[in-house]
């Protein structure tokens, strides 16, 4: 197994975000959910004026992001979305460590609340091993099943 890298992990409103940060986010996002999952939707939706973006930053380059949600947006209780890893930088570990810190994170801007998310359908036991439960039936969402699941407070 390759050692973890060390990451560098920030969060920030989406007004404390330079645009060459706002950038580097959004060419992570469309080369993943859009390129590699070949899948055509709206990811730029109107949400990240009023998000949180946690990023994970390696060499300057941005491998690892999540966008946090305030109550309110996509649920009634707050949300962990669009949660990325570089594929240069998977099967490190990194992704454990992203959703621990994004959980972490949410806590800290929106107290001890509750998480929703909308999760991949075969993400979903990744997502159970941080206390996400599944919340509903599996839907279709541009394509690809998905489930909402929670994890209580």
């Amino acid at each position: 197994m390759q050692q973890q890298p060390d990451i560098g992990w920030v969060c920030r409103s989406f007004d404390q975000l330079t645009l060459t940060e706002l950038y580097a986010i959004l060419q992570l996002r469309a080369a993943v959910f859009v390129v590699e999952q070949a899948c055509m939707y709206q990811d730029v939706d109107g949400k990240d004026p009023n998000a949180f973006h946690l990023t994970g930053n390696y060499n300057g380059a941005v491998v690892a992001y999540t966008r946090l949600l305030p109550p309110g947006i996509s649920y009634s209780e707050p949300s962990i979305g669009r949660v990325v890893v570089a594929s240069s930088h998977r099967a490190l570990g990194i992704g454990k460590m992203l959703m621990q810190r994004s959980i972490e994170e949410c806590h800290r801007l929106f107290g001890e609340k509750p998480i929703r998310i909308s999760a991949q359908l075969y993400l979903k036991t990744f997502y159970r091993s941080f206390g996400f439960e599944p919340a509903g039936d599996i839907y279709d969402e541009d394509g690809i099943p998905h489930i909402e699941m929670v994890k209580g407070s």
